[in-house]
C-alpha cells in the first residue's frame, strides 16, 4: 500500500508541469486534481485516455461494463389528430394524440423544398406522406383532420393522409376568422 502512494521522480516532474499548465498555486492542488491512485506515466500524461478507452470498451465490452441502452416502449395510439397548417408560403403537418402531445411533424421546408415550391400542392402531399410514415410505429388507424390557412396544400395534404391508409373521421376548418375585430392593414399597391 505504501508503494501505491510513493511517487517516482518522473511522476513528480509531471505533477509540477501540470501545476504550471493549470495555473495551480502549489503542488498539492495539482495532486488533488490528479487521480488518487497513480498507476504510472500513462494516467498522468494522458488524462483523456480513459474516456477513449471507455468508448472502445463500450463497443466490445461485457454486459456489466456497457451502459444500458434505453429502449423506447412501443406505444399504441389508435386515434389521433392531424393539424394541417397551409399558408401562402409553406405547409406544415403535425399529428398529435387526443391529449395534444405531438407524435410526428413535418413541413415542406423540412422536406427540402425551397422558395415558391414550398407552397405547392405537391409539397403538401409529400409532407403528409412523410408524417404518415413517421407515425407508423404508433399503429394509428383513425385521425381527425384540422385544417388551418388559405394555402394550396389543404386538400392535397388531406388526400395524402387518406391514401396512406389512415381513416379520416372528421375534417374541420379551424382557420381564425375575425368578426370585424382589429383594423385590417392597408391595401397593397402593385
Amino acid at each position: 500500500m505504501a508503494s501505491d502512494t510513493k511517487q517516482t521522480p518522473t511522476d513528480k516532474e509531471l505533477v509540477s508541469a501540470a501545476s504550471v499548465k493549470s495555473g495551480a498555486k502549489n503542488k498539492a492542488a495539482a495532486e488533488g486534481a490528479a487521480p488518487a491512485k497513480s498507476g504510472g506515466k500513462k494516467d498522468a500524461v494522458a488524462p483523456k485516455a480513459p474516456a477513449a478507452e471507455s468508448v472502445v470498451s463500450a463497443e466490445g465490452a461485457t454486459p456489466a461494463e456497457a451502459k444500458p441502452v434505453r429502449v423506447k416502449a412501443a406505444r399504441t395510439v389508435s386515434v389521433g389528430i392531424a393539424h394541417v397548417n397551409a399558408t401562402f408560403n409553406n405547409t406544415q403537418v403535425s399529428i398529435t394524440d387526443p391529449k395534444g402531445q405531438v407524435l410526428a411533424w413535418s413541413s415542406s421546408g423540412r422536406m427540402g423544398f425551397r422558395g415558391t415550391r414550398k407552397s405547392t400542392a405537391y409539397a403538401a402531399t409529400m409532407v403528409a406522406q412523410e408524417v404518415a410514415r413517421q407515425i407508423s410505429p404508433y399503429r394509428m388507424q383513425e385521425i381527425e383532420v384540422r385544417v388551418q390557412g388559405p394555402g394550396s396544400g389543404r386538400e392535397s395534404a388531406v388526400r395524402a393522409l387518406q391514401s396512406a391508409g389512415l381513416m379520416i373521421t372528421l375534417i374541420r376548418d379551424v382557420t381564425p376568422m375575425p368578426h370585424n375585430g382589429c383594423r385590417a392593414r392597408k391595401r397593397r399597391r402593385v
